[in-house]
């Protein structure tokens, strides 16, 4: 194999805004600070997974634009292969609107643009191929409709699912031909309540009766629940001072699955998926806090 893990999601430059408080409906606040970083739920997953040394691509959509110069030239940096990468000729690239809070908080306003357009022709199947692991996260309908069909055409590829509320609000019928066929799901608390209406343990098993291998839940604060069916796990996070939660999940889902790649048992993935989401949280943005696999070291002296 050529790579360890390829992701298939949005590309997006997000701007973020730290403000005092997120204004509701009727309400006015002020910018204290602005930071434009560079975005995407599997994006940051695959850069994470990078910083940390496995081989990573990438299959998505971006425009001739500056934006789509900023991803392309930031995963190139990252050591992530951009060859799985369509550039539109028309259109904009993705953007986000991020605006933190004090308790690092957010809210967010998306702007997918040519994300929304990738289809399944499109996809370089002999790239995908070259892969132990497709690593999948939402995007809009076409693009959707390409990720089913390509998990169909790569049988020997264990898949990788992080549903984000996009996809969790398709309800579980829309989304059983990935989970049937995902070796590892990743959703949220409120992602697997949105696809089960189940909390985390009894969600976690509905899943795992769909045909996942594995469910690691995140719990955020309270850490993650980790199941195959045979293991549970419950592990609680590291205690850090959060500045942004942005890229959290993100952020965990590359360390649960460096864990994976490398063998780990489902303790030790846990621990490692909590422990990379412990520092993306400590800067802002998704990517700027992210270990490499140096800072790994104190997890495993015992």
């Amino acid at each position: 194999m050529k790579f360890d893990v390829i992701g298939f999601g949005a590309l997006n430059v997000d701007k973020i805004y730290r403000v005092p408080k997120i204004a509701r409906e009727e309400e006015e606040t002020f910018v204290l600070d602005f930071q434009e970083t560079l975005g995407g739920s599997a994006a940051n997953t695959i850069v994470g997974l990078a910083r940390l040394g496995l081989q990573t691509g990438f299959i998505g959509k971006v425009a001739n634009d500056h934006e789509g110069r900023l991803l392309l030239n930031d995963f190139k940096r990252e050591g992530v292969n951009t060859d799985g990468i369509v550039v539109a000729k028309e259109g904009r690239s993705g953007q986000v609107a991020a605006y933190v809070d004090a308790k690092g908080q957010r809210a967010l306003y998306v702007h997918p643009s040519v994300n929304d357009f990738l289809t399944f022709e499109e996809v370089n199947l002999e790239y995908a191929r070259q892969t132990r692991v497709l690593h999948l996260t939402s995007v809009d309908e076409k693009p959707f409709q390409a990720q089913k069909k390509l998990v169909n055409e790569l049988p020997e590829v264990q898949v990788s699912f992080d549903p984000g509320e996009i996809y969790a609000g398709k309800g579980l019928t829309a989304l059983k031909p990935i989970i049937q066929r995902s070796f590892v799901v990743l959703p949220s608390e409120g992602e697997l309540r949105m696809l089960t209406g189940k909390g985390w343990k009894k969600g976690a098993k509905t899943l795992l009766k769909e045909g996942a291998r594995i469910v690691a839940v995140k719990l955020g604060e309270r850490g993650c629940y980790v199941t195959d069916g045979k293991e549970v796990h419950l592990v609680e996070p590291f205690k850090v001072n959060v500045v942004d939660t942005t890229g959290a999940g993100d952020a965990f889902s590359a360390g649960f699955l460096f864990g994976l790649v490398k063998g780990k048992d489902l303790y030790d993935c846990a621990r490692l998926g909590n422990f990379v989401a412990s520092r993306c949280i400590t800067k802002f943005g998704a990517r700027i806090g992210l270990p490499t696999l140096k800072d790994l070291r104190i997890l495993f002296r015992r």
